[in-house]
């Protein structure tokens, strides 16, 4: 059985835990305040860029953004994971997410990496990273940031390159709830708009043949159109992606170290009253050493 003294310096280590533990999860929460604010900023305008979307795209279905290359067996799949662990499931749960497709959609397949986590587990199963942005991807999503990477993105499929582009990361729903989430990025299609759509307002939706016939009027044309708006339309639905998965990050952050401080409480409470115990102990032990040794001199 340990000493009181040694209970006592286990004491002190797992209390000296649980301030780190205490004063991560006040950094985790500030940061996911703001990455949460941003994603439900953002939403209502996501959704209107996706309603345009369903009721223009059968109007584009030549175009390169929205048609399908048969000709590349060739899949480019995105995965944002991120820098640090102390995140609970966060970048397992995306692992496994990546994993129960590689199972349905075989193999020939590149990757572009956004965190370190996956691009470390890459290099060690020797998969090709066409482009790994780890270092770039910080707590702070720049916009500039967002868009050179769609736009890298953008550019592998629509030079036929790549049959199509998947990414993986969790969909925040809200502080205790992150989805992984595979997406059909592009090209873009009835499938993964309405998808999407559902899912930026947390229910299944379905749009009708008669909801698509909007009277859109197209200035100056719709190559023009295409050439200027989609891109841009691409670059804010990746920002959103990139929005959503650090506030999962935050979020999930936040919840594991406020677990691990609460277990390091418990825990210390727990030694605290073996450590009483122990004491109380040692110093019954003296008080009767004492007492004897008293009785003995009278002798």
């Amino acid at each position: 059985m340990a000493t009181w003294k040694e209970i006592k310096r286990r004491i002190k280590s797992i209390k000296n835990t649980s301030k780190i533990t205490k004063a991560m999860e006040l950094i985790s929460t500030v940061k996911m305040k703001k990455a949460q604010d941003l994603a439900l900023e953002k939403k209502e305008y996501i959704k209107w860029i996706l309603e345009v979307l369903m009721n223009l795209n059968w109007n584009f279905s030549d175009s390169k953004y929205f048609k399908k290359n048969n000709n590349s067996s060739k899949t480019l799949w995105v995965i944002v994971t991120s820098n640090k662990w102390l995140c609970w499931g966060y970048n397992i749960n995306v692992m496994k997410k990546v994993n129960e497709y590689i199972k349905s959609n075989g193999n020939n397949i590149d990757f572009v990496t956004l965190g370190k986590r996956w691009s470390q587990f890459i290099a060690r199963t020797w998969n090709k990273i066409t482009a790994d942005f780890s270092a770039s991807f910080s707590d702070n999503i720049d916009l500039r940031f967002s868009k050179s990477v769609s736009r890298m993105i953008t550019e592998k499929l629509t030079s036929w390159e790549y049959g199509n582009v998947v990414v993986f990361y969790n969909y925040y729903v809200n502080t205790i709830r992150q989805i992984p989430v595979s997406r059909e990025f592009l090209p873009l299609t009835d499938t993964s708009i309405e998808k999407y759509f559902g899912m930026v307002l947390w229910y299944d939706y379905k749009y009708t043949a008669d909801d698509r016939r909007l009277n859109y009027t197209v200035e100056p044309t719709v190559d023009e159109l295409l050439q200027e708006v989609m891109p841009m339309l691409i670059d804010s639905m990746f920002y959103d992606i990139l929005i959503e998965s650090k506030a999962s990050e935050h979020s999930s952050r936040m919840i594991a170290m406020k677990n691990a401080k609460d277990n390091a409480n418990k825990y210390a409470s727990k030694l605290t009253l073996q450590y009483n115990k122990a004491r109380q102990a040692a110093i019954t032990k003296e008080v009767s050493e004492i007492v004897s040794w008293v009785e003995s001199m009278k002798d």
